[in-house]
């Protein structure tokens, strides 16, 4: 769904607060659209969530968005998906930690509440698209059916993050930043045109419901201090650690090893295993991936159909790289031309054929290219 539709339509516009959702909602009303927006209040206490001028989830964000609705005209309301958030991003988050995995929580509330809660919250309502400030584009093909594609300024699509949205939920989507070529110094200067207080706010970074951006003290204070063993590749006891779930696949520092390996090189951590709360460490090439097994494929439109040879991003902010992609019942088997190294479970797999998304996975096993199959 781009600004081209044909008809306005009635748009309901997620406000963080930040300058990119602004300027897309005043876009989306100078298009002709009738258009409300709406900031989404994810956390009982705003006050706990990430302070200061970070574009995200506290009271000044709320007031920014109302402030930046009242300069365009637009009618604003302010929307409790709390307890909502809490249970499908904040809690899973800790799940897949104590897991052993590595969860993206943008992800998850891009598929759970931006475009799960909220969109059927304003279809109900009679809306016909939810409007945000992602970049990304949604193509609409001959026969009706949608695409969702990377941005036309690659250097800030966000498609990896909303490569989760089905196709019914690419119908009523609405981006109106995807088309934009420009710097984001330049969507700035537009806010500033339009009269929009948050044109110099700072972009939000890190994870909003960390307040203090300590990630392993957050997980911590929810799970508890729980010592166990760093060992080498060999099983050898080289260090110890106050709780598994503070590690993540491919980390590198804060491992308080005290000595270093025998050949003096750096080690990473390799596996973490929360049965018997142990993280293994070694070199860097021990990281190399071949292959993995993904699991809750989700299609941005048509399925794969046989094996395909793609492009596949691991990280928000990673580049591509080329594999070859099936699917096998739920599962999605993926080989890599070339060995990647720092692929964790529980990381989201995003599949790209050209700038189309073609859909998601999560990680669920990965094969080393000198050791079996690693499971989180």
């Amino acid at each position: 769904m781009t600004d081209t539709s044909p008809r306005p339509l009635r748009v309901l516009a997620a406000m963080s607060g930040g300058v990119d959702s602004a300027v897309a909602a005043a876009r989306a009303a100078e298009a002709g659209h009738d258009v409300t927006g709406v900031h989404l209040a994810l956390s009982a206490n705003p006050q706990s969530f990430r302070t200061g001028a970070r574009g995200c989830c506290t009271i000044e964000d709320s007031r920014d968005a109302r402030r930046a609705a009242d300069v365009i005209g637009i009618p604003f309301y302010v929307w409790d998906l709390a307890e909502r958030f809490r249970e499908d991003v904040v809690e899973d988050f800790v799940a897949e930690y104590e897991a052993g995995r590595t969860p993206n929580p943008c992800l998850r509330c891009n598929e759970k509440i931006k475009f799960a809660a909220l969109l059927d919250k304003a279809l109900a309502l009679g809306f016909d698209a939810v409007c945000t400030g992602h970049y990304a584009k949604v193509v609409t093909l001959a026969d009706g059916t949608r695409e969702l594609h990377r941005a036309s300024d690659m250097a800030k699509d966000q498609s990896y993050v909303l490569g989760v949205l089905d196709e019914r939920q690419l119908a009523h989507a609405l981006f109106p930043l995807g088309d934009t070529v420009t710097t984001k110094d330049e969507i700035r200067a537009e806010a500033q045109r339009r009269g929009l207080a948050v044109a110099k706010k700072p972009d939000s970074h890190d994870i909003c419901f960390i307040a203090d951006g300590d990630t392993q003290g957050f997980l911590a204070s929810r799970l508890g201090k729980a010592e166990g063993d760093i060992v080498d590749e060999s099983g050898t006891r080289v260090g110890s650690h106050d709780g598994a779930y503070g590690f993540t696949i491919g980390q590198r520092k804060g491992l308080r090893i005290g000595h270093p390996a025998p050949d003096g090189k750096p080690r990473y951590v390799l596996d973490i295993s929360p049965v018997d709360n142990t993280v293994t460490v070694g070199p860097a090439e021990a990281l190399d991936v071949t292959a993995l097994t993904a699991i809750r494929p989700r299609w941005c439109g048509r399925a794969p159909e046989g094996p395909g040879t793609y492009t596949a991003q691991l990280r928000a902010h990673g580049g591509e790289t080329e594999v070859t992609a099936s699917v096998e019942g739920d599962e999605l088997r993926v080989t890599f031309t070339e060995p990647v190294r720092g692929v964790a479970p529980g990381q989201a797999i995003v599949l790209y054929d050209g700038t189309r998304v073609v859909g998601s996975a999560t990680i669920a096993t990965t094969t080393r290219r000198t050791t079996a199959p690693a499971t989180a």
